[in-house]
């Protein structure tokens, strides 16, 4: 398992979903920018759709009919701002984003196996692991008894003369 490969895929991945927030932040923002447009217009043909029943009770013919038709028109604009603000999110850019962030997800549970497939090494077979630490570190003690050993040699040599 090599560190610095786990280390590049979760910065790829932090990245990656980085993006795909930022993606359907901006999404989400334009969509609830046009359905409060869409709820205004809304509330605008509720208005008008009210005028006209007013009008209709107090005047029969032209300010009614004048007063519904842009009530209904009103409505068409909102439900068609919905029908718009509900589409999906642009399809290339998130599916490259999710592309990339698959990839890394990928990567990082490679290098996961790696380093189980070295553990479990190590659990197996504890002494392949520890031969190539041991070794130096025994001629490292012989060397040290060797040297303490002649220094002990030589003392009691200089102390007698």
């Amino acid at each position: 398992m090599n560190t610095e490969n786990v280390v590049k895929h979760l910065r790829v991945l932090w990245r990656t979903d980085r993006i795909i927030a930022d993606i359907r932040l901006r999404h989400l923002l334009m969509g609830l920018g046009l359905r409060a447009f869409a709820a205004l217009i809304a509330a605008f043909g509720l208005l008008m759709l009210e005028l006209s029943a007013y009008f209709a009770l107090v005047q029969i013919w032209n300010a009614i009919a004048a007063a519904a038709i842009l009530g209904g028109i009103n409505f068409a604009i909102a439900a068609a701002l919905f029908l718009i603000a509900g589409r999906a999110p642009s399809g290339r850019d998130i599916e490259l984003a999710n592309e990339i962030h698959d990839a890394s997800i990928e990567a990082l549970q490679i290098e996961a196996r790696a380093l189980q497939a070295q553990v479990s090494g190590a659990v197996h077979h504890p002494l392949s692991t520890i031969v190539p630490v041991l070794v130096p570190l025994i001629a490292i003690i012989v060397k040290t008894l060797r040297k303490t050993a002649r220094e002990s040699a030589s003392s009691p040599a200089e102390a007698g003369s």
